[in-house]
């Protein structure tokens, strides 16, 4: 980058790209903290005994902003 010379000072630009487009979050990684007793609550009881979970797993994602 080069700097930009200013009347008194140099002032090098700053990378605001990160701060105007955030990172989005992939909805593989969102909400690991339901995600991971849902997974293990199907794999053991069956998906109907786990609707608990399951709820409250999509209840996370939607406060994350996915549209589920």
């Amino acid at each position: 980058m080069m700097p930009l010379k200013t009347d008194q000072s140099i002032v090098m630009p700053t990378e605001t790209k990160s701060a105007e487009q955030p990172k989005k979050l992939k909805p593989c990684c969102a909400c690991p903290e339901t995600k991971k007793p849902r997974d293990a609550c199907i794999m053991e009881n069956g998906e109907e005994n786990c609707q608990h979970l399951i709820e409250a797993h999509k209840e996370c994602m939607r406060k994350m902003g996915f549209n589920i």
